[in-house]
């Protein structure tokens, strides 16, 4: 079970690690690792929860999703 306080998460974030966590489950990894790894890839794409106040807000990168799709695409190239 996750640790701490989800609730200032947005519901945008809330769906990305539920989709992320069901990928890692699918590939065999426990309950507890995979809802882990799943907080750590949204915090590290969003930057963790949205603080309230005006003009707090930044853009969510997706630099390490794409990273990880070409690595992944190459790797299974190089299988065959």
């Amino acid at each position: 079970m996750s640790k701490g306080d989800k609730s200032s998460y947005t519901d945008r974030q809330k769906r990305q690690a539920e989709h992320i966590e069901e990928g890692y489950e699918d590939r065999g990894v426990s309950k507890d690792e995979a809802e882990r790894r799943a907080w750590a890839n949204v915090n590290k794409s969003s930057g963790g929860g949205k603080k309230s106040g005006s003009g707090r807000g930044h853009k969510v990168s997706t630099a390490s999703a794409k990273k990880g799709g070409r690595k992944g695409g190459k790797a299974h190239a190089a299988k065959s």
